[in-house]
């Protein structure tokens, strides 16, 4: 008895192991597909058939598009937001988290184009760079406007002239020729335009960049 409960258990594992790598090959291949400047007009059939999977076995793991495109949203700013959170815990200020959170989106953005691409590809349908990112940058705004450092009415205007800068700024650095610190000088901007005077705007973006694995 316990013999076959032990075959039922191994066969149950290797069927779960068997699952997690079809949606992590799944996954894989979204992003390749999102990836390129057409990802925008990618269907499930095309992340089907990048993946080598059949339409049904896709739908067997996700939803649909949208439920695909958080998925691979997640995984493609899962590390770096860990990143920025470690950071985190030696920031206090608010100001320097979204200085530091923003100026690493932006410089990865600027560094890697599939993967600038497929962020821009997915948060052109759905919430701009993933629910969980989003929803971070609201609490931090709302945490400087707390502290009395940003000067918005709302966090959501706060949060959103951050998300929405960027993504713009994303398209802008996979399309044209710019400088190295051109990250640095849109999060310059922003925080102007959250409230803080050029002189500490200036000193936030100056500063280092946390050397974090990610």
């Amino acid at each position: 008895m316990n013999k076959k409960k032990t075959d039922l258990d191994r066969r149950a594992e290797i069927g779960r192991e068997r699952r997690a790598r079809t949606r992590a090959s799944i996954i894989d291949a979204a992003f390749r597909v999102f990836g390129q400047e057409a990802g925008l007009l990618a269907r499930i059939d095309d992340v089907a058939k990048e993946a080598g999977v059949t339409r049904a076995t896709l739908y067997n793991h996700f939803a649909g598009m949208a439920e695909l495109h958080e998925a691979v949203s997640y995984e493609l700013t899962h590390d770096l937001r860990s990143a920025v959170i470690s950071a985190a815990t030696i920031i206090s200020d608010p100001r320097a988290r979204a200085a530091t959170a923003t100026r690493m989106f932006l410089h990865k953005a600027r560094l890697d184009r599939s993967w600038a691409w497929s962020m821009i590809n997915i948060s052109s349908n759905g919430i701009i760079f993933g629910a969980e990112t989003f929803r971070n940058a609201l609490l931090t705004i709302q945490r400087g406007i707390d502290a009395g450092y940003f000067d918005v009415p709302d966090a959501r205007i706060g949060r959103d002239l951050i998300m929405g800068t960027s993504l713009a700024a994303f398209g802008t650095m996979i399309r044209d020729d710019v400088p190295e610190d051109f990250p640095d000088q849109v999060v310059c901007r922003l925080l102007i335009s959250l409230g803080l005077d050029p002189d500490t705007a200036n000193e936030l973006v100056s500063r280092k960049l946390p050397k974090l694995k990610v």
